[in-house]
C-alpha cells in the first residue's frame, strides 16, 4: 500500500473511505429526467467527456449504479480498470445519472474535498498497479475489492491547494492530451504516405524524371510501359501440400520451412523465418519455393502479398511469383498486388471463406515497365519507405515519453512538487481552520452528523 511518506508537512494522510462515500444511494423522484452512461460512454483519457442518453430514472433504477454531479467514477472490473476508466460526472440531466454497475461510485463528505483531486488519485499508475493486484474473482471477470478502496490511503493537502493542484493538472494534462493526440494521428498520415508512394511508383509517376518523358496512354501509363499478365515476366505456380489428413505428425520435421497465409498477412514484406517445418516425407507431397518468390495469398486474407528470405514450402491458398529476372523484378510486381488489392478481393465469391484461384489471379493484364525502371522504382520506394519507417520508430519513442509524462506529472502532484512556491506564497491557507488537519476533523464530524440515528423504543413505568 502507498505511504506517501514524502508528501508536504502540511498534508495529511488518509484512507479513501474515510473522507468519501463509496456507492451512496439516495431516493430518487420515478419521473426524474437523469442521463444514462453504460460502460462504453467512459472516458479513459484523464479528461475526456462522458457520452450519455437521456432518460428517467424509473427505466434505470433496478439493476444499475446510482450517481451525482460532483461524483467520482472508475471501472472496477477488468480489463475496463486497467484501461483507466475513470472521470469525474458533470453536466448530466438533473444532475444525476445511472450506469454498469461495474462502475464505482465516491462522493466526497463535504464540498470542500475537490472531486477532481481524488479523480488524479485513481488515475496514478500506483493506485492502477495496485488495484490490478488486488483484484479478486474469476479470470475474464476480475474486480477490484470494495475494501481496497476504502483503505488505500490518499495525502490531503488542505482544500485550497487541492483545487490549485487540479487546475494545474488539468491544465498540464490537457497539453499533454492535445500532443498524444497529434502523435496518435500520425500513423495513419504515414499508411496514406505510403499508400500514395505506391500508387505513384506503379502508375509511373514516381519515375517520370528518369524516364524524360511524361507521354502517356489512354488509361494514363507511360506510353513506354506495356500490359502484361504475370505469367509473361516469371513463374506463376500454387503451393502444394496434397497430403491427407493436413496434420498427419508425419509431414512435419526440422528441415523444410513451411510458411500459411497468416505468416505472409503478418511478415510485414519479407517472411524471415518459419513456426513450422516439413520432413522429408513432407517435402515429397509439396513443393519447395526458392528464396527470392513472392509469396500472394488467395484465400482467407485475399492478395496479402511477401517476399521469402528463405526456401519455404507453402500450401495451395498460397500462389508463389518466381521473376524472370530479365523482365521484372519481384517488388516490383509486389507493388502491383498490393495497389491491386481491392480489385482482386472483388473477385472472391460472397462466402465465408473467400477466395481467388490461380486464373483470376494470373488473367489481370498489370502496366509494367521495363526492367530497368523496375529497379528504379524499387529503389525510389525502399527510401521512402525506410523514410517513413524512421518517422514511425521515432513516434512510437515519443509516444512511450508522452505515457511516461502523464504518470510523471502525476506524481509529482501527490509529492506536492507541483504547488511547492504556491505554499510559500500562501501559508495562511494551509494552517489553522484553513489546514488539512482541520479539513479532515470537518469531514470526520460530518460522517458522524450523517449516521442515521437509532431509534429508542420508549419503555412504560411499572405500575
Amino acid at each position: 500500500m502507498v505511504t506517501y511518506s514524502d508528501c508536504p508537512d502540511a498534508w495529511r494522510i488518509s484512507d479513501l473511505g474515510s473522507i468519501v462515500y463509496i456507492n451512496p444511494k439516495e431516493k430518487l423522484h420515478d419521473e426524474l429526467e437523469i442521463g444514462f452512461m453504460p460502460m462504453a460512454g467512459m472516458p479513459t483519457d484523464y479528461l475526456g467527456k462522458c457520452s450519455f442518453s437521456k432518460c428517467h430514472w424509473h427505466e434505470k433504477k433496478k439493476g444499475f449504479t446510482q450517481f451525482r454531479d460532483g461524483d467520482v467514477l472508475f471501472a472496477k472490473i477488468t480489463p475496463c480498470f486497467e484501461n483507466g476508466k475513470s472521470t469525474v460526472v458533470r453536466n448530466f440531466p438533473s444532475g444525476w445519472g445511472a450506469g454498469s454497475t461495474e462502475y464505482y461510485v465516491l462522493r466526497p463528505v463535504i464540498s470542500e474535498l475537490d472531486p477532481r483531486y481524488v479523480h488524479a488519485l485513481l488515475s496514478t499508475k500506483e493506485f492502477l498497479v495496485n488495484g490490478a493486484v488486488n483484484m479478486s474473482g474469476s479470470v475474464g471477470h476480475k474486480r477490484v475489492p470494495k475494501d481496497f478502496v476504502s483503505q488505500y490511503t490518499i495525502p490531503l493537502p488542505p482544500a485550497a491547494e487541492q483545487k490549485v493542484i487540479a487546475d494545474k493538472l488539468d491544465e498540464l494534462l490537457a497539453q499533454v492530451d492535445i500532443l498524444k493526440a497529434r502523435l496518435d494521428a500520425i500513423p495513419a498520415i504515414l499508411k496514406r504516405f505510403r499508400q500514395s508512394v505506391l500508387a505513384a511508383a506503379v502508375s509511373g509517376r514516381l519515375t517520370e524524371d528518369w524516364r524524360d518523358d511524361v507521354s502517356c496512354d489512354d488509361q494514363g501509363y507511360p506510353i513506354t510501359w506495356s500490359y502484361q499478365r504475370l505469367s509473361d515476366v516469371g513463374t506463376l505456380a500454387r503451393g502444394k501440400s496434397k497430403h491427407r489428413p493436413r496434420n498427419d505428425p508425419r509431414l512435419f520435421g526440422d528441415k523444410y520451412p513451411f510458411i500459411q497465409t497468416g505468416e505472409v498477412a503478418n511478415s510485414r514484406g519479407e517472411v524471415k523465418s518459419a513456426s513450422k517445418f516439413y520432413s522429408e516425407f513432407g517435402l515429397a507431397q509439396s513443393q519447395l519455393f526458392p528464396r527470392g518468390t513472392l509469396c500472394i495469398t488467395i484465400a482467407a486474407n485475399i492478395a496479402d502479398t511477401a517476399i521469402l528470405g528463405i526456401d519455404a514450402c507453402f500450401p495451395d491458398s498460397v500462389v508463389g511469383f518466381t521473376p524472370d529476372r530479365t523482365r521484372s523484378h519481384e517488388k516490383f510486381v509486389k507493388f502491383l498486388i498490393e495497389n491491386n488489392k481491392t480489385n482482386l478481393e472483388e473477385f472472391a465469391p460472397a462466402t465465408a471463406q473467400k477466395n481467388i484461384n490461380l486464373k483470376v489471379l494470373n488473367d489481370l493484364k498489370l502496366p509494367m515497365p521495363g526492367p530497368e525502371e523496375q529497379i528504379e522504382i524499387v529503389h525510389r520506394v525502399d527510401q521512402l519507405f525506410a523514410y517513413a519507417d524512421q518517422i514511425g520508430q521515432q513516434v512510437n519513442k515519443a509516444q512511450a515519453r508522452v505515457d511516461k509524462l502523464t504518470q510523471s506529472i502525476l506524481a509529482k502532484a501527490f509529492r506536492g512538487e507541483l504547488t511547492e512556491q504556491w505554499r510559500k506564497d500562501n501559508p495562511e491557507l494551509i494552517s489553522g481552520e484553513n489546514s488539512a488537519e482541520a479539513l479532515l476533523a470537518r469531514i470526520k464530524a460530518e460522517r458522524e452528523a450523517a449516521k442515521p440515528k437509532k431509534k429508542t423504543r420508549s419503555r412504560r413505568a411499572k405500575s
